[in-house]
């Protein structure tokens, strides 16, 4: 563990010296970015665990991955091939830059088109102009926050499986997980909305197993800012998370009264806060819009058919008997895509490796489900309530196999939790089968000397 912690702070001072001299002297202020968030976030999860030095080392391992593939992707410009989402928030938060300096009027057709709020990921346009105001235009500086959230996560996901397992093997199993998969390194090294959504996610949910336990007004604060921030990044998830909060507070963990009116003020405290933000205002236009399965079929069929890794064209989702029939083939193509024998590309060839590791890991996913619904279902129920929904979702509306794979990162994270019980759950059938053999033949070694002396 030693040379692994010395190894890790090596690479992290000599990840920042290459960041420095690739970006000196215009864009030195990403790696400022690096440190300044990074001391921030190390300095909260220090605070609230004793594991500071695993935790610590986790971080910046996680860190270090992460700016180094995505440090990769800067210097030789493949944004087009690992995601070119990057160079559109790129070009709106620069505009927004540019209004807030007054450089641009607030009548210009592209700032308008940045700030719509009736866009989704319109607060991810917001957060990379607010980068910029203060580092100028530099996407590495954007891409390297983006990169320290995704690093965050791995923590995060440290103290929710905690909280909800109270087992430090599978915190810690589930933490590296998330923290060095490569699908979740890839989304969330780049300037990309995916790993802002997945900590969010993560965050959220750790708030209300906090809730659930004692009433804490800072993690009521941090629950609506995270739902918010989820709302603006990646509305359609919002609902689905929102849902799945006000369901685990109706179930509760206890029946007390104390728990009951403890539930009962978070639940209008959360109301009034989303309520304040405007978020109940624009809830029936957003589901009304969003809910037409007609215009969902349109926007999946163009999807499917003009994307090289479409697939299920022919799918009708417009009735909700058709969106029913598709979800076989959607859940399967969302949870093992993609095949190895329908690789098609150098892109889809890469992910091979990864996706390999993933299938073996469904039997302990599985395994980590049903103990998970036999002993721990009400601490559990946000995690498996949103999973499953959000997965019936894209396996609905999903026609394109790299956007499945990419979207299943938000339903993976949590899945990794259950990945790491049911791993735990086979080591100690392994012990246990272990220790029963070593006992059997102890035992028989017994009977066997205990013969020799009636023998003799």
């Amino acid at each position: 563990m030693v040379f692994f912690k010395y190894s890790v702070w090596t690479l992290a001072v000599a990840t920042g010296l290459w960041m420095l001299s690739v970006s000196f002297p215009n864009e030195a202020s990403a790696l400022l970015v690096v440190l300044f968030a990074s001391a921030i976030a190390l300095g909260i999860f220090r605070h609230y665990t004793p594991e500071k030095e695993f935790i610590t080392t986790l971080f910046l391992a996680a860190l270090v991955i992460r700016l180094v593939f995505g440090m990769f992707i800067y210097v030789f410009d493949l944004r087009d091939f690992f995601g070119a989402d990057a160079l559109t928030f790129h070009n709106h938060g620069s505009v927004i830059r540019d209004y807030w300096l007054g450089l641009v009027p607030e009548t210009d057709v592209y700032y308008q088109w940045a700030t719509g709020t009736n866009r989704p990921g319109w607060g991810m346009n917001y957060l990379v102009g607010a980068i910029y105001l203060v580092t100028d235009k530099n996407m590495l500086a954007a891409q390297s926050f983006c990169a320290v959230i995704g690093a965050a996560t791995a923590p995060m996901v440290y103290f929710c499986s905690k909280k909800i397992f109270s087992n430090m093997a599978v915190s810690r199993t589930s933490a590296l997980t998330v923290a060095f998969f490569p699908a979740m390194v890839i989304w969330s090294c780049q300037l990309l909305k995916d790993g802002l959504v997945i900590f969010l996610l993560v965050v959220s949910i750790t708030m209300v197993l906090q809730l659930q336990e004692r009433l804490d007004y800072p993690a009521i604060a941090i629950l609506i800012l995270s739902l918010f921030g989820i709302l603006t990044i990646r509305f359609y998830i919002f609902y689905m998370v929102a849902v799945a909060v006000a369901g685990s507070f109706v179930i509760g963990l206890s029946h007390g009264a104390s728990s009951i009116f403890r539930r009962a003020v978070v639940l209008v405290v959360l109301g009034l806060g989303l309520t304040y933000m405007g978020v109940i205002r624009n809830a029936s236009t957003d589901i009304e819009k969003y809910t037409d399965l007609e215009k969902l079929q349109i926007a999946r069929s163009d999807l499917s058919k003009r994307a090289e890794s479409g697939f299920n064209e022919e799918g009708d989702v417009s009735t909700a008997e058709g969106a029913l029939t598709t979800i076989p083939l959607g859940f399967a193509y969302l949870m093992f895509a993609p095949f190895p024998w329908q690789i098609s590309s150098v892109r889809q060839a890469i992910t091979v490796p990864e996706v390999f590791l993933w299938w073996a890991m469904i039997p302990f996913m599985i395994s980590g489900i049903v103990y998970a619904v036999r002993h721990r279902l009400r601490s559990t129920f946000p995690i498996l309530f949103f999973s499953a929904v959000l997965t019936l979702a894209y396996s609905v509306f999903q026609g394109n196999v790299g956007t499945a794979y990419r979207q299943r990162t938000q339903i993976q994270v949590f899945l990794f939790i259950f990945i790491a019980v049911g791993w735990e759950l086979w080591k100690e059938k392994r012990e246990d089968k272990r220790t029963e053999r070593i006992l059997k033949q102890k035992q028989f070694s017994d009977r066997l000397a205990t013969g020799r002396q009636q023998q003799v």
